[in-house]
């Protein structure tokens, strides 16, 4: 039973590495037993262009990175209803070039940590804490969760250069999950809204401003499958997903003038595959394009995830 239960907790667990802040993740706000624990490292390989917010004088960004993120989850008992916390760390990697004002088409190298984030979601509806024993005889049919997303200014940041993979600032999106089974089908959406704090430091020549972001409205939708059969391999259980989001807003304001003209409009769709492979382990690939966007950000993702589970307190 316990065996049982670690893979079929795998099919589903995937924290939100999100290096992005618009990467796309199915099943999200599935349950799982008290102290279910995952250790995953994601590998994104991202190409296409860049969002300088329309706020700097860079024309046809485009760039080529690699974010390898750390994560760790932890699920846990909330008043009695199920809850779990994740926390990220990512790590960049990226070449990028652009025609910069007068200077021309100019490229840049870039190294470095990206912001750490923690997520603490809480089921609502649907979900309440469970042991291993009682997870066994429990069936989703409709669940509710909120959850909260916090990202610490702790990437690499420098005032003078346009590309960083630091934020500078605080971000905070509190967000609704709502996820209803239908057999083997999964249907999950999810909308939420990202919070700003100002970056005191922001690009400018010849010195930096303190600079503003209004908040982004996010809406994410996934339909997911759950099989028992992976090509030729019987009994390879596993599950497969089309995603897609649309998000809007972020208007910029120097100085407290905002500029209507920086306001973001974008959506992206894609795909996912996760597969166990053995009692503790499994892999999940992903691709996602962009299919509109009002400022660059239209690229493309590919990401492979490894994720080592287990249940209680001990890594066994």
């Amino acid at each position: 039973m316990r065996s049982l239960l670690i893979i079929l907790w795998s099919l589903g667990v995937w924290p939100l590495t999100g290096a992005w802040a618009q990467d796309l993740a199915p099943r999200a706000y599935i349950i799982t037993p008290v102290n279910s624990n995952a250790m995953t490292f994601t590998w994104s390989f991202y190409t296409g262009g860049l969002d300088f917010n329309g706020v700097v004088p860079v024309k046809n960004g485009n760039g080529t990175w690699n974010v390898p993120v750390f994560s760790v989850y932890h699920s846990l008992n909330f008043f009695g209803r199920s809850a779990n916390v994740t926390a990220s760390l990512p790590y960049a990697v990226g070449n990028f070039t652009g025609e910069v004002g007068e200077i021309g088409e100019h490229s840049v190298y870039r190294s470095g940590l990206m912001d750490f984030s923690v997520r603490m979601s809480v089921n609502l509806i649907g979900g309440p804490a469970m042991k291993v024993q009682q997870f066994g005889k429990w069936k989703q049919k409709k669940i509710l969760g909120a959850s909260l997303k916090i990202v610490a200014p702790t990437g690499q940041y420098d005032p003078p250069r346009l590309i960083n993979w630091g934020i500078n600032r605080w971000a905070f999106k509190p967000e609704l999950g709502y996820s209803p089974r239908f057999g083997n089908w999964v249907l999950d959406g999810y909308g939420g809204v990202w919070f700003y704090t100002d970056n005191p430091r922001f690009f400018n020549i010849p010195y930096p401003v303190p600079q503003s972001k209004a908040p982004i409205g996010s809406f994410e939708g996934h339909l997911s499958y759950d099989f028992r059969r992976f090509g030729w391999l019987k009994g390879m259980r596993g599950w497969c997903s089309l995603d897609g989001n649309f998000w809007w807003g972020g208007i910029a304001s120097v100085y407290g003038i905002s500029k209507p003209d920086t306001k973001q409009t974008s959506s992206r769709i894609g795909g996912t595959i996760s597969l166990p492979y053995s009692r503790h382990q499994s892999i999940k690939i992903a691709y996602s394009d962009g299919t509109y966007s009002r400022f660059g950000a239209n690229y493309q993702n590919l990401q492979v995830a490894w994720q080592y589970s287990w249940i209680g307190r001990r890594f066994k």
